[in-house]
């Protein structure tokens, strides 16, 4: 009777022991899964205040670079080195978002002459653009210009001077967008489950 009764104990122990060990497990489990719940809500707080940076920043564009296009006097035709400097602009935007291109053609002359002139120079470069490289066409913005007065990198005293020949003037510009990309597409925490000049 004594020994059934010790072995009944012993059992009431050994099951008493389980099951506070199985409830600390599941108290150690829970713990995890509230660290990376904690985890993943941070990430996702920090990517909400990125993406409304983003957004408040999305129409403002920053220059990322300039090219200059030169062009014999009288002529429209893009030289090679010409279409070599667009395809340098041109090649890397393919995977990009977020950018606009500024072509703005300058021609020696006076009157409407000047502006129709400057105007086929510009148009010259975005035919180029859009047709070699696919660049779409809502993201040129382009304007003849004429004989006005442009400033070069290269003057004195930071007057603007008329050019002679032509010229082209081609401006990437980009906002935030493709930061925005980047972000939406950064990893989430796992879960407790499931971590384990022409010629």
């Amino acid at each position: 009777m004594i020994k059934d009764t010790d072995a009944r104990a012993q059992e009431g122990i050994r099951l008493a022991s389980t099951k506070a060990n199985e409830a600390d497990q599941h108290a150690i489990d829970a713990g995890n899964k509230a660290q990376v719940a904690q985890q993943t809500a941070t990430t996702a707080t920090n990517r909400l205040t990125t993406v409304e940076q983003v957004v408040g920043n999305i129409d403002q564009y920053k220059a990322a670079t300039q090219t200059e296009i030169r062009f014999r006097p009288g002529q429209t035709v893009l030289s090679q080195n010409a279409k070599s400097a667009l395809d340098e602009i041109a090649t890397p935007l393919k995977s990009q978002r977020g950018y606009i291109i500024e072509v703005q053609g300058f021609s020696a002359g006076h009157g409407t002459a000047a502006i129709a002139t400057s105007q086929k120079m510009a148009d010259s470069v975005v035919r180029y653009l859009v047709l070699n490289h696919d660049i779409p066409v809502y993201r040129i913005y382009v304007v003849g210009m004429g004989n006005a007065p442009v400033q070069t990198a290269d003057e004195q005293g930071g007057k603007a001077k008329r050019m002679s020949g032509g010229r082209v003037e081609i401006s990437l510009l980009k906002n935030d967008l493709e930061q925005l990309a980047t972000t939406s597409n950064a990893p989430v925490p796992a879960s407790q489950d499931q971590a384990a000049q022409p010629k």
